[in-house]
C-alpha cells in the first residue's frame, strides 16, 4: 500500500513539474513573439511564417468551405421545417449564429488545424531533433524558440482565426444558396433576419475562441515536437500526444469562454 501510495505522489510530482515546465515555455514563446513583431528586418523568420499561413490556413479552405455549407444548409433547412410548426420560425437565425458562429465555428476549424498543422508541427520538430537540427541552431548562437517555434505560432493564430471567420461567411451566407435548391426564400429577409440578430458579442466571443485555440494549438504542437529524445520511434507517440492535448485544451478552454460569454 504503502508503495502504491508512493508512485501515485511520484506521478503527481513529475505531472506538476511538466505543468511548470509547459507554463514556463509559453511564457518563452511569448516573449519571443514580442521581440520578433519588433523585429523589422525580414529574414528566415518571416519566410517560415508565410509558409505556415500557407500551409495552415489556404490549404485548408476546402474542407473549412465544404463542413460550413453543409452544416449551415442543414440547420436553414431543418430550422424551416421545424421551427414553424410551432410558431418560432425566426428563431432558426438565432440558432444559426448560436451553432455556426459561436459554437461550431472556432472549434470545428480549431480540430481542422490540430489533425493538418498540429501533428505537422511536432512531427517536423521531432525530426528536426533527431537530426542534430536544434543542437547546430544552438551552437551557432541561434535560439530556436524565436527561429523556429514563434514563426509557427504566429502563423497558426493568425491562420485560425481566419479561417474561422471564412467558416461564418460561408456557413451563414453560402449555406443560403444551397438551400435555395430546396427550400427557396428571399435573399434580403434572410440577410436582414440574419443581421439583426447578430450581435458584437457573437463575433467577439467567435474571435476570442479562434485565438485561444490557435495559441493553444501550435504551443502545444511545438512543445511535444521538442520532447523528442533519442529515437525516431517517439516522433509519432509525441504527435500522438499532441493532438490529444490539443483536443482537451480546446475543449476546456471552449467551455470557459463560453460560460463566461453567458455570465
Amino acid at each position: 500500500m504503502l508503495r502504491f501510495i508512493e508512485k501515485i505522489g511520484d506521478k503527481l510530482i513529475l505531472q506538476f513539474r511538466d505543468f511548470l515546465y509547459a507554463l514556463g515555455y509559453l511564457f518563452e514563446i511569448l516573449k519571443e513573439t514580442v521581440r520578433f513583431l519588433r523585429r523589422r528586418q525580414v529574414g528566415y523568420g518571416y519566410k517560415v511564417l508565410v509558409m505556415q499561413i500557407l500551409f495552415t490556413g489556404v490549404e485548408a479552405l476546402g474542407v473549412i468551405a465544404i463542413i460550413s455549407l453543409s452544416i449551415g444548409a442543414i440547420i436553414i433547412i431543418q430550422g424551416l421545417n421545424l421551427l414553424p410548426q410551432f410558431g418560432q420560425g425566426k428563431l432558426v437565425y438565432s440558432i444559426l449564429i448560436a451553432v455556426i458562429t459561436r459554437e461550431l465555428g472556432p472549434i470545428l476549424t480549431a480540430f481542422i488545424i490540430i489533425a493538418r498543422s498540429g501533428t505537422a508541427m511536432a512531427t517536423e520538430l521531432g525530426n528536426s531533433i533527431i537530426s542534430h537540427e536544434i543542437e547546430a541552431y544552438i551552437s551557432f548562437g541561434i535560439n530556436p524558440i524565436s527561429y523556429l517555434i514563434v514563426p509557427r505560432f504566429i502563423g497558426v493564430t493568425v491562420s485560425l482565426v481566419l479561417l474561422n471567420l471564412y467558416f461564418n461567411i460561408f456557413g451563414l451566407l453560402g449555406s443560403f444558396f444551397v438551400t435555395q435548391l430546396v427550400r427557396p426564400m428571399p435573399f434580403m429577409e434572410y440577410l436582414f433576419n440574419l443581421l439583426s440578430t447578430l450581435t458584437p458579442e457573437d463575433l467577439f466571443s467567435s474571435l476570442v475562441k479562434s485565438f485561444v485555440f490557435g495559441a493553444i494549438i501550435s504551443s502545444t504542437a511545438t512543445f511535444y515536437g521538442f520532447r523528442v529524445e533519442r529515437s525516431s520511434t517517439e516522433i509519432p507517440q509525441m504527435a500522438i500526444k499532441a493532438v490529444g492535448r490539443s483536443f482537451v485544451l480546446c475543449i476546456i478552454a471552449n467551455a470557459i469562454i463560453t460560460l463566461v460569454y453567458y455570465l
